[in-house]
């Protein structure tokens, strides 16, 4: 019996499902999840990715997007020079 074909769009994927998502072979996508170089969990034993995440990781290192949401900076003058 033949497996069922995958749904094209997931909210969660697989090593083997991730690798083919980003074009990356599974020992690699491996490597930099264990690394923490791409955006992974773990359940149980097995390594999973959220499409989500992986599409804003993507932006980020593309320059698409910014890395993270900007801080409000606050803009106060600097105190005054004391008098001598």
């Amino acid at each position: 019996m033949a497996a069922a074909p995958k749904p094209a769009w997931r909210d969660v994927m697989d090593m083997r499902d991730a690798a083919d998502y980003l074009g990356l072979s599974t020992d690699s996508l491996y490597r930099y999840a264990s690394q923490g170089t791409v955006p992974a969990f773990r359940f149980g034993n097995r390594w999973r990715f959220k499409k989500d995440l992986l599409d804003r990781w993507m932006d980020e290192q593309s320059g698409v997007a910014p890395a993270s949401p900007a801080a409000p900076t606050s803009r106060s003058k600097k105190p005054p020079l004391s008098a001598r």
